[in-house]
């Protein structure tokens, strides 16, 4: 039986007069979507299982504004920004970890403007650091034989450069890892990018997320990873779009290591 987890906010953790080595910033998807919240807790199991200190905003946490800004609402999104980063520099946080990469472009890219500076790493960018130290293993046979196909998320990869990191992760596992045409540097979009994920799309003859899906499934993958919630959403829709959702999972990163790890 599973042990439950108690995650610690910032606040009680400043209030036992201790600071954590990261912060885990959640993200609005990570903490509302159902499905998300899978990649949420399979983080947490990670976290946990090192023994690192880290802690959450909780209901401090708000969005980065991400969306707005892609919408094109900058009023919006400096306002989201700037409450933000009154709390994180309240709380003196120095490190960042998010398993979301519109978060982390955000908080890494957008927030040091308006006075937010912060060491922000996407989660795949910890594992990564975390296996190769040793202080993660990978254990058992989860996925031996089977197929892997990773999609890159368009602000982790061409917006950030970050292709390495969630590869180097899944060669870490005992599948075989399977190259879609369009990855890397030529990425091709799920589709939810650009505040896209919340609106209805523009005419056009097929959904940018089943032209993605298509691709990938024509590698017969067994399982078709992400490093994004949006990504998560995006191809999991597109898996049911051919009815293969019994065929191919749809699984984040950090759930393939907490799966392989027996988390």
């Amino acid at each position: 039986m599973k042990k439950t987890v108690k995650v610690p906010t910032m606040a009680e953790m400043v209030a036992n007069g201790e600071t954590p080595d990261i912060l885990f910033w959640v993200g609005c998807s990570g903490s509302f979507d159902e499905r998300a919240q899978k990649i949420t807790k399979a983080m947490v199991k990670i976290l946990h299982s090192i023994k690192i200190k880290y802690a959450v905003l909780g209901t401090e946490e708000s969005c980065t504004g991400d969306p707005a800004r892609r919408a094109g609402n900058e009023f919006l999104f400096q306002m989201q920004a700037l409450n933000n980063i009154q709390t994180l520099n309240n709380y003196g946080i120095k490190k960042i970890v998010t398993a979301c990469p519109h978060c982390f472009n955000t908080l890494k890219n957008e927030y040091p403007e308006l006075g937010g500076n912060y060491e922000v790493v996407h989660h795949t960018q910890l594992l990564q650091t975390l296996l190769n130290e040793g202080k993660l293993k990978v254990e058992g046979g989860t996925f031996k034989g089977k197929k892997i196909t990773f999609h890159d998320p368009c602000y982790l990869g061409r917006g950030n450069g970050e292709y390495e990191a969630p590869r180097s992760v899944i060669e870490k596992l005992d599948g075989e890892f399977a190259e879609m045409k369009r990855s890397r540097q030529r990425g091709f979009c799920c589709g939810a990018g650009g505040a896209q994920m919340f609106k209805d799309a523009e005419r056009g003859n097929k959904e940018v997320n089943v032209e993605r899906t298509e691709e990938a499934l024509g590698l017969k993958p067994d399982v078709i990873a992400t490093g994004c919630p949006f990504c998560m959403t995006m191809m999991t829709d597109g898996v049911k779009h051919f009815n293969k959702e019994t065929d191919v999972k749809v699984l984040d990163i950090a759930e393939l290591i907490a799966q392989a790890s027996d988390l």
